[in-house]
């Protein structure tokens, strides 16, 4: 590719240790993440359930492309990507990849959406923007950081957080892609959160993996986890945008934006058609009425964006979603991570590609959605 600014728009810090035992309020004690080693792994546990394992599937970028039978879950710290913790190391890695920004998601405090106990949780995540903040300050025009969001147990709260991390100078803010059982994204409820997103010019995120309180029941948690939950990734998010646009969020909050993330694209061109058929043809379920000629594609077109690593059907289908709309990512350093590899299968994806579309899908339009300058 001819030289122009490459961003990735997924990708991911490894959590330390350390990090909310160093930082969180001794009033948790227990409660607080913590990982224990096992006879097979190290284990990350919060308020006493086991969420997650230090593992090579979360930290081996690079390893698909040479041993990719080694990907595996159990693992141990001291194995994972240095780059994933170490900003010196990550920035070693940047160059090597040719990616010029990071936009930076957690790893395993993508678990913490399923710990029952909500004022934990918001504890965490507070405790995690502290952190990623510091993390990034390392190396701030390189590294851009999302906050954690928790909505469960009130808009309010939310809203405040929000506001704190914008002051923090985070660029976006992430909420879980599953709403609260027996919700939707559509409920009048959430309208205070969607204006001050709005008003504060902060992109939200619906990231794979960010699920709901272990031990619920329904067709949430079947959809987290296991072969079928891992083929229907886009399931939630869909909803998700359906709920939005059908119920007039944008039309109401024309400048938000909202991002599907790690959940590739090439199922948008069937939806934006699917969605207007449905509007149009099926108004007995679409009570909802837009102002003048407005379809739900419009909506589609102006308030929704995709974050993707490899989707050669969605860039072939790129006229349909909007060159505009499409944001590459390397999931660096996950086991997926197009690292060390990237300008090689960026190369591959956009073969044929105008170079101003290229530009638009490497780094243009993420830069453009974070007001990245």
């Amino acid at each position: 590719m001819n030289k122009v600014q490459v961003i990735s728009s997924d990708s991911h810090v490894l959590e330390p240790t350390n990090l909310w035992l160093d930082r969180m309020d001794p009033k948790w004690g227990d409660q607080i993440p913590k990982v224990i080693a096992s006879e097979m792994s190290d284990n990350w546990y919060v308020d006493g359930l086991k969420l997650g394992i230090v593992g090579t599937f979360g930290a081996s970028a690079g390893m698909r492309f040479e041993n990719p039978g080694d990907i595996v879950r159990d693992g141990r710290m001291a194995d994972v990507h240095p780059g994933g913790y170490d900003p010196v190391s990550r920035m070693k890695d940047l160059d090597m990849d040719g990616v010029d920004v990071d936009i930076l998601y957690p790893s395993f405090a993508f678990e913490m959406y399923a710990v029952p106990n909500q004022s934990l949780v918001r504890a965490i995540f507070a405790t995690y923007n502290d952190w990623v903040v510091d993390f990034s300050n390392a190396n701030p025009n390189r590294l851009k950081t999302i906050a954690m969001i928790l909505l469960d147990d009130g808009i309010t709260k939310g809203i405040k957080e929000l506001y704190r991390a914008k002051g923090m100078g985070m660029v976006g803010a992430m909420i879980s892609v599953v709403p609260r059982e027996g919700e939707g994204y559509d409920e009048p409820a959430y309208e205070p959160f969607w204006t001050a997103a709005e008003d504060l010019e902060m992109p939200l995120s619906l990231h794979v993996s960010t699920g709901r309180p272990r031990g619920s029941s329904g067709p949430a948690q079947l959809l987290l986890s296991g072969a079928s939950g891992m083929a229907n990734v886009d399931y939630w998010v869909r909803m998700c945008i359906c709920q939005m646009v059908y119920s007039g969020v944008f039309e109401r909050h024309p400048n938000l934006q909202i991002v599907s993330v790690e959940q590739d694209v090439a199922w948008a061109p069937y939806l934006i058609g699917r969605m207007d058929l449905i509007y149009t043809e099926r108004t007995a379920q679409t009570p909802m009425r837009f102002k003048g000629s407005k379809l739900p594609s419009d909506f589609m077109r102006s308030n929704i964006n995709y974050s993707f690593q490899e989707d050669m059907l969605g860039i072939r289908d790129r006229e349909i979603i909007g060159e505009d709309r499409l944001m590459w990512g390397s999931d660096y350093p996950h086991a997926e991570s197009t690292f060390p590899k990237s300008q090689e299968i960026l190369e591959s994806i956009l073969d044929g590609v105008p170079e101003h579309e290229r530009a638009m899908i490497v780094g243009g339009n993420c830069s453009k959605l974070y007001q990245l300058g």
